[in-house]
């Protein structure tokens, strides 16, 4: 049966009193672990050691210890020995190193294992900002992040060589640790799944649960779809939402990413007609967790690369507090063209941001940092000169900075009317009335003319 570690702990020396060795006549050996060195706690691993045929010992060494963990003889008279840990724990985890021991004295130690213990703590948040597929050549930040007080967060990369990275943590002003993993320029070698975990600095090798996984992709540059909603940017809490990618290139299939987010929705596209191709994302009902800033990407079937991505959307959740801000208009709702408008939005709550929205609108709404002013909140949007596209059904709404996607209620709509002015109604009536008006007073004055003319040649002759 073979030895087990807990077993051997009481072992004395690596070497025997009475043996004298020379220490550095062997070539090192080799040390690594099975399934490898991230252990989950409670499972088991298996650690090797191999060295050369002959010799007769293997020593596993724990650093900060005066002895060593566990003294084996070779496999079976083979090159190699087994040190079995049944069921990880803190205990076990620290940097690792073995030694051979043969007649003609000992090897140098091996290059030194790391052994750590995962899902002591609770797993934290991995995502990609903005993004995570990134055009080639292009640059992302992994963001690890926990409402636990970590003092490190370590982000690995899956593969046949497994990479990992350190960083200390930020205090965020949310009271969120985080950590910013800057990546880039990226190249199609950089594709793979993620995770990263959390750790106290005096357990360094203790480690949270992994974060779920973040499988991050490369586009190859082809031309960006273009993504809609047929709701309007601003939706109300409860709302069915549905966001449509589309694009003038017969691509395959369509991604949906949100910035942030880890999670990346993939659909297989159909074609409308010819030549175009769609996909649409139905979200579900409208919640806090919908607001955020989205794009989407196409790609076809024979290729792991996906297009340039489309022109961001942000998708804004009204309705999510309470507060509700007033809207009026100065000089009044019906104003003619030519004129300025200022729309004034105000609220006895304090708000970091005002946005105001046209309904039907296909751009945005704008935004503006809220002012205080007489114990309230608010900002003005100016407008001017204004035409007849300024007319429509306005409401304004408030945020918070620290949920910037996040709105109030919307307030009272306002009807904004935009008459013609006299001097600027140049449409194609008035410029026929005005053209035979003018042709009127042209007649008018030859007939005048003639009449003078007339009358005065009759004096002429008379005086003849």
């Amino acid at each position: 049966m073979t030895p087990t570690l807990p077993g051997l702990l009481c072992l004395g020396l690596s070497v025997s009193l009475g043996t004298q060795v020379q220490a550095g006549t062997l070539p090192k050996p080799t040390l690594w672990a099975e399934p490898g060195p991230l252990v989950t706690w409670n499972s088991s691993v298996t650690i090797w050691c191999q060295g050369t045929l002959g010799d007769q010992k293997f020593h596993l060494v724990k650093e900060g210890r005066q002895t060593p963990w566990d003294r084996l003889s070779p496999l079976e008279a083979g090159d190699k020995a087994k040190f079995s840990i049944p069921y990880m724990t803190q205990d076990y985890t620290g940097r690792y190193r073995c030694y051979c021991i043969s007649p003609s004295g000992r090897s140098e130690p091996s290059d030194t294992l790391e052994l750590v213990v995962t899902g002591a703590h609770r797993k934290p948040a991995l995502s990609a900002l903005p993004s995570p597929v990134v055009a080639s050549g292009g640059n992302v930040t992994l963001q690890c992040g926990s409402q636990d007080r970590y003092d490190r967060f370590i982000l690995t990369k899956e593969g046949e060589h497994k990479s990992s990275w350190t960083l200390d943590t930020q205090q965020h002003p949310n009271r969120q640790t985080r950590a910013l993993f800057p990546v880039g320029p990226v190249t199609p070698s950089h594709r793979g799944t993620f995770r990263c975990y959390g750790s106290f600095r005096d357990k360094p090798q203790v480690w949270s649960e992994p974060s779920d996984p973040l499988e991050l992709l490369v586009s190859g540059g082809s031309g960006k779809p273009s993504l809609l909603t047929p709701q309007g940017p601003v939706v109300a809490s409860g709302q069915s939402l549905t966001l449509q990618c589309r694009s003038a290139i017969s691509y395959d299939r369509f991604a949906l990413a949100k910035e942030g987010a880890r999670v990346l929705r993939q659909r297989p596209a159909w074609q409308p007609q010819a030549g175009l191709s769609q996909a649409h994302f139905p979200l579900g009902q409208v919640s806090g967790l919908h607001g955020g800033r989205y794009r989407c990407y196409g790609g076809h079937n024979l290729s792991s690369l996906w297009s340039a991505p489309s022109d961001p959307l942000d998708i804004l959740v009204a309705g999510w507090f309470p507060a509700t801000p007033s809207l009026s208009v100065q000089p009044g709702p019906s104003v003619a063209a030519g004129q300025n408008v200022t729309l004034l939005c105000r609220s006895w709550v304090p708000m970091d941001t005002f946005l105001l929205s046209k309904e039907g609108a296909a751009h945005p709404p704008l935004r503006l940092r809220s002012q205080p002013r007489a114990g309230q909140n608010q900002a003005q949007f100016s407008m001017g000169p204004v035409t007849s596209a300024h007319g429509g059904t306005y409401r304004c709404y408030g945020s918070l900075s620290r949920d910037p996607y996040l709105l109030s209620q919307p307030s009272q709509p306002l009807e904004l009317e935009i008459s013609a002015s006299p001097r600027q109604d140049y449409t194609v009536g008035n410029i026929v009335r005005m053209a035979v008006a003018a042709l009127i007073l042209l007649g008018l004055g030859i007939l005048l003319f003639e009449v003078q003319h007339g009358h005065g040649g009759t004096q002429d002759a008379a005086r003849s």
